[in-house]
């Protein structure tokens, strides 16, 4: 076991110690002793009585020594982790994400699968969530829990939200939860299907905001191109469908991962969505470092508690009837 001191030189006090029997030692020369032989048993017993007081002060001095040299040992090995690249997921929940051109699901269960699947690679990363419509709502802040932002993820549904597509909103939103997390680099992830209608935010504004803060922003534009079965009213089964144009503004969406230093992809079908992700996944670098340190027990403490137990020995002895020299 390895002792290191964070006063060593304070140790060369120890040298010291040995004045002090010489002294108490003179001191005494004045008091008369018999020569061992000539003594009672109960005499001798007397004398050591006597001489404890001079030991304990001895052994005081020296532990306060040692308090003042400050030892520690090595104790327990603790890892350190830094946390990764803040990432927040931006969703649209419109009901156009209900399009039946990504058979057999719609386009949000492919979404959702997804983006499940990719949070899951990025296990060190504290990743966040907004749901985008035609307002914003942050469901989940950065974290590195994941059974809730997998929780989050699985409600995710067409009508949380009024409908509509505000962009903006959702992207200032994102951006307001990564602003002032640690890290140079920050990463946010928009998905859409369509054109930004609502909302109160610009988005290009949004996206300038982005770039000042050094947010990088991916946009992800999904859907089929022409024509596809997209919900146009309420049914009792849940929605009526009709073959319907889709569009989406993908000069937008570009435009907005330009601006912030990110890329723009579009998805066709599942099969693209996840190469979509899975190429942003070996995009963005996973910065986590883990480092090592070994925890120090400090000495100081119990060695002071141990000087006053010796303080409070000597005290007693000097001032009991055997504390002095019969």
């Amino acid at each position: 076991m390895s002792v290191q001191w964070a006063n060593p030189y304070a140790l060369l006090l120890l040298l010291t110690l040995p004045i002090y029997p010489l002294l108490a030692r003179r001191a005494q020369r004045a008091v008369p002793l018999p020569r061992v032989g000539e003594m009672l048993p109960g005499e001798r017993r007397a004398i050591l009585f006597a001489s404890l007081p001079a030991v304990l002060r001895l052994l005081l001095l020296g532990t306060l020594v040692l308090v003042i040299a400050g030892p520690s040992t090595a104790g327990a090995v603790v890892e350190e982790r830094t946390e990764g690249i803040p990432i927040m997921l931006v969703v649209d929940i419109s009901s156009s994400m209900l399009a039946r051109d990504f058979q057999p699901q719609d386009r949000l269960s492919v979404a959702k699968e997804t983006i499940s699947e990719f949070v899951e690679r990025r296990a060190d990363d504290p990743v966040g969530l907004v749901a985008l419509a035609g307002e914003a709502l942050t469901l989940v802040p950065p974290t590195t829990r994941r059974s809730i932002l997998q929780s989050a993820i699985a409600t995710l549904q067409v009508g949380l939200l009024e409908d509509g597509t505000a962009i903006g909103d959702g992207l200032a939103a994102a951006v307001n939860r990564v602003r002032d997390l640690g890290g140079e680099e920050k990463v946010i992830v928009l998905l859409s299907d369509g054109e930004s209608n609502r909302g109160r935010v610009d988005p290009l504004a949004a996206a300038e905001a982005a770039a000042t803060l050094g947010i990088q922003v991916h946009a992800v534009g999904i859907g089929s191109e022409g024509v596809a079965a997209v919900p146009i009213g309420s049914a009792p089964a849940g929605f009526e469908y009709a073959e319907q144009p889709v569009g989406l503004d993908e000069a937008l969406l570009r435009q907005i991962a330009e601006t912030t230093g990110g890329n723009y992809y579009r998805a066709t079908d599942p099969q693209a969505l996840q190469q979509v992700y899975t190429e942003i996944d070996a995009l963005v670098p996973s910065l986590v470092e883990t480092t090592r340190r070994v925890e120090r027990v400090e000495w100081a403490g119990p060695i002071l508690l141990l000087s006053a137990m010796l303080f409070v020995g000597e005290w007693v002895t000097r001032s009991s009837r055997w504390g002095a020299i019969p």
